[in-house]
This record gives C-alpha cells, structure tokens and sequence, in this order.
C-alpha cells in the first residue's frame, strides 16, 4: 500500500514538473505535433498517478484489502506510466518515430490494470 501511495504521489509531482517543463521550455523549441505528444504524456501520467493512489488507499481499508488482482492493478498502471508517458517523453524530444511504435504496449498496461481494478472490486462484493 505504501508503495503504491509514494509512486503516485511522485509520479503526481513529476506530472506537474513534466507540464510546466513542456509549457515554459519546450514551445518553439521541438514542433508543435511534439508538444501535444509531450501534453498527452503528462495527462496519462497524472490520470495513473490518481490511478496508484486509488489503489493504495484501496489496499488499506477492510472493505477490499491487499488482494493480488488490487495489486497488479497497481504495478501495471506504474508499468503503463513508465511505457506510455516515458516513451511519448521520449519521442517529444528526440523526434525518434519507431518509440511510437512501444506506446501502445503502456496503453495495454494501461487497460490491463483498470480491468485488475475492476476484478479487485467485484471480488470485494
């Protein structure tokens, strides 16, 4: 639970680092297509941020409790965050187009911890 709790809020941090980053440093310096990729990075980074600390305050009531699905509910939204924003990152300031190309496996991990969310939940009720 702790650990879910510290990466998102640190990942919550990094977010906001990341945007200011790219709203103040980043204009006119890469093309307008990569600060929206840069821009579409740090929403997914903070949505999944919100996403680990759910899990974590989650893993700490009785109601649910530290079940595995809750879990790699956690860790995959960590992986997708990692994979999704750090590639599109990436990609915004190098303009290295075959990193497009491992974004989508983030999205997956994305999706694939909701649904371990979803599992945790309905093995709750």
């Amino acid at each position: 639970m702790q650990f879910f709790l510290i990466a998102g809020a640190v990942n919550a941090l990094l977010s906001v680092a990341f945007g200011a980053f790219g709203a103040h440093m980043l204009e006119g310096r890469v093309a307008d297509k990569y600060l929206d990729t840069w821009q579409t990075a740090v929403q997914y980074q903070m949505f999944h941020s919100i996403g680990l600390m759910v899990v974590a305050v989650l893993m700490s009531t009785t109601f649910i409790g530290p079940l595995g699905s809750l879990s790699w509910a956690g860790y995959l939204m960590l992986a997708g965050i990692v994979i999704f924003s750090g590639s599109l990152y990436v990609l915004s300031l190098t303009g290295i187009s075959v990193l497009g190309a491992i974004t989508p496996i983030g999205g997956v991990a994305f999706i694939a911890g909701w649904v371990m969310l979803i599992i945790a939940a309905s093995k709750a009720l």
